[in-house]
């Protein structure tokens, strides 16, 4: 586990800002639909946006999956990830209570799936696909990458993802399926929509961003460092923990775009 001080932090950013890239042209593609079955929300909500540098290729690419508890939230490009030479594709993903969690982590994977799929139409690396999400997103990133089964539906190993960053998500099972079950949100279950219940040896490296433990919500931090060590004991050699100090839930995204280039830059480089 690392722990960042604010300070330290914030000249780390200012840093990257102050040598920005701005030479690359960029494009946005907006509501590319990934897939057309499902229910009668998913011509809506079932899209993504690509942003992409045009003069470049083998670039990498993020998939970054939005938070909202699984309820609230739309895609959206992140400020943090413009200009730097690569790729981000930001998607849109069925919501509860109009769908189940399920559906929600399934179309996550089939839009994970039209990554690998057409990147390189764009100019991207199929090698260097990494995907990432703030909270609810960050808890589909794990879903994702650490059960197989649903990338393998598509046709995609899920080992093949460069890098998971989840964003203080959950690592138990998430409280908005719990609720669907009677489970206040202070009673943590592990079983089968929990990322935890997935922790294994070989799975791709995985990168975990928390906020200040006495600032995060409903013990975000804590089962977040209980699923890096379960990850670590498992013999996954290619875990990392990072508590942002003086960040609460919402306000560590911000500083945990800095940690996520920073892997992105030394992953598949």
């Amino acid at each position: 586990m690392k722990r960042f001080a604010y300070l330290l932090l914030i000249a780390a950013l200012s840093g990257g800002m102050a040598s920005g890239q701005e030479k690359d042209e960029y494009r946005t593609v907006r509501d590319i639909p990934y897939r057309t079955e499902g229910d009668a929300s998913s011509p809506e909500r079932c899209k993504l946006d690509i942003y992409y540098p045009e003069r470049e290729t083998g670039f990498a690419t993020v998939v970054w999956f939005h938070g909202g508890g699984l309820t609230a939230g739309s895609k959206f490009i992140p400020e943090q990830l413009k200009n730097g030479g690569l790729a981000v594709v930001a998607v849109n993903y069925r919501l509860m209570p109009g769908c189940s969690v399920a559906e929600c982590i399934d179309d996550a994977a089939a839009a994970v799936a039209w990554v690998f799929r057409e990147i390189k139409k764009y100019g991207g690396s199929t090698k260097r696909i990494f995907v990432a999400g703030h909270s609810a997103g960050g808890y589909l990133t794990a879903m994702i990458g650490l059960d197989r089964k649903w990338l393998k539906a598509y046709g995609v190993d899920a080992d093949s993802i460069a890098a998971l960053i989840p964003f203080s998500g959950q690592a138990v099972s998430h409280y908005a399926y719990r609720r669907t079950k009677g489970i206040k949100d202070t009673q943590p279950t592990v079983d089968e929509f929990a990322p935890l219940y997935h922790v294994r040896p070989d799975a791709p490296p995985l990168i975990i961003v928390s906020g200040d433990r006495e600032m995060e919500m409903l013990g975000r931090y804590e089962e977040n460092a209980y699923f890096w060590r379960m990850m670590k004991v498992s013999g996954h050699t290619q875990s990392f923990l990072y508590e942002l100090d003086g960040y609460n839930h919402g306000d560590m995204a911000a500083p945990a775009f800095h940690i996520l280039k920073q892997f992105v830059k030394e992953i598949n480089n």
